[in-house]
């Protein structure tokens, strides 16, 4: 829309954000909620999470919106979004519309509390080949 109101805002660098990803393994622990237990790993730039069949993070419960929120990746790590729910958003018990994640943070959707984990990815070994004469 060119309205000379509205502002384009470009994504973070996206190099920096893929760096984040190559170097740190990010997952989402269910810690509350009927299916308590279960885990996804944020692998890329955009996860929403919602009841919908086609959310990456799918909450069946009639406390979840069909597009409840959206974690996406910075090049700090991942954000979480709220998407207009009906229940709204809390990171580590505070409503909030938008938030930075840190290690350990507690984000409640609806009835459901997951935990944001990050661990940093081990350094691929540096592999050697010998050719052998014949």
């Amino acid at each position: 829309m060119n309205d000379g109101r509205t502002k384009k805002v470009e994504m973070d660098v996206p190099g920096r954000a893929m760096d984040f990803m190559a170097s740190h393994c990010v997952t989402l622990i269910l810690v509350s909620g009927p299916a308590a237990g279960m885990e996804w790993k944020l692998e890329g730039a955009r996860s929403v999470a919602g009841r919908s069949k086609k959310a990456a993070i799918e909450l069946d419960d009639q406390s979840i919106s069909q597009e409840h929120a959206v974690f996406e990746l910075g090049a700090d790590g991942f954000g979480v979004r709220d998407l207009a729910s009906t229940n709204g958003l809390r990171v580590n018990g505070k409503p909030v519309p938008s938030a930075g994640l840190e290690h350990g943070d507690r984000i409640q959707l609806g009835d459901y509390e997951l935990q944001y984990l990050v661990e940093d990815r081990p350094e691929k070994p540096i592999a050697w080949s010998v050719e052998e004469e014949a």
